[in-house]
């Protein structure tokens, strides 16, 4: 069988996106979710924090987090519904749904970090 030109991309984002969601996401749970709330650490506060994140680095940090988060999951979600359902035929149209879906995520997250 032949693989798709566009397969080693897709594994691409998979793999990168797995990466962030297993590395970077829990840290800011961890801290953002459990430490802060519960006073392990002294809350930076909401000025310390927006202050943060109107930082140009910090806003493409937060985008690049959304992109491959959300690839990832469009990618996973796409093996598991075609894999679950046993529908391979609509595996192009399964990944063209879920990608355009993911694309407009990480342009709504582009949105926000351009105009907030």
């Amino acid at each position: 069988m032949r693989k798709r030109a566009n397969e080693p991309a897709v594994w691409f984002l998979f793999g990168t996106g797995g990466f962030i969601a297993g590395y970077l996401l829990p840290v800011h749970i961890l801290f953002y979710g459990i430490l802060f709330p519960l006073g392990v650490f002294t809350d930076p506060g909401y000025e310390a924090t927006r202050h943060l994140i109107e930082h140009p680095l910090a806003r493409l940090y937060l985008v690049v987090l959304c992109f491959f988060g959300l690839f990832h999951a469009a990618h996973r979600l796409r093996l598991t519904l075609v894999d679950f359902f046993r529908v391979k035929h609509l595996e192009n149209a399964l990944g063209a749904v879920l990608y355009t879906i993911a694309g407009l995520g990480t342009l709504y997250a582009i949105y926000l970090a351009i105009a907030v």
